[in-house]
């Protein structure tokens, strides 16, 4: 009889060994996937920034291109307004 209760808890305590084994497992898994997200969340970030940062650039050479080119197609309209008041045929 002492013997079979005896093998009786040691069961109960394998038993709840396993459970705890399976929790801490189950975490350390859970775990390595969160960290796994996060550090495809940031790579995800650091590529947006990279090309947000590469987007504003060509914005930047995009607005000096179009300055540059106002200078220099309005100073020759510009000069257009003397010239016809000035024509005598």
């Amino acid at each position: 009889m002492l013997k079979l209760i005896n093998t009786k808890i040691l069961l109960a305590i394998l038993a709840a060994l396993t459970a705890i084994g399976g929790a801490v497992a189950y975490q350390r898994h859970e775990a390595e996937k969160a960290a796994a997200a996060a550090a495809k969340a940031a790579a995800i970030l650091e590529q947006q920034r990279r090309d947000a940062e590469e987007q504003r650039k060509q914005d930047e050479a995009f607005r000096q291109r179009v300055e540059q080119n106002k200078k220099r197609h309005n100073s020759a309209a510009a000069k257009e307004g003397k010239t016809w008041k000035t024509y005598l045929p």
